[in-house]
């Protein structure tokens, strides 16, 4: 049985560090980035774990301004 994979796409100039997508990622996959602001001051959120994304989307459904895009795969087991 092949395993889904997951890939998370931020809009970095968009992302207001929010953190609700940090929240709702079941496998802890999205963090906020710490020392890095973008050009609106925001820290943004970015895949700290890529590996243990498995594609679910809750963090594109819970993003209030539709910063993030998640792309699906079939993995290899």
């Amino acid at each position: 049985m092949a395993k889904i994979k997951g890939h998370v796409v931020v809009n970095l100039e968009r992302c207001k560090g929010c953190s609700l997508c940090v929240v709702s990622c079941p496998p802890s996959v999205l963090s906020l980035l710490p020392r890095e602001v973008n050009v609106r001051g925001y820290h943004y959120v970015y895949m700290k774990n890529p590996d243990d994304c498995i594609g679910c989307a809750n963090c594109g459904f819970v993003c209030p301004d539709g910063v993030l895009t998640v792309y699906r795969k079939k993995g290899e087991e």
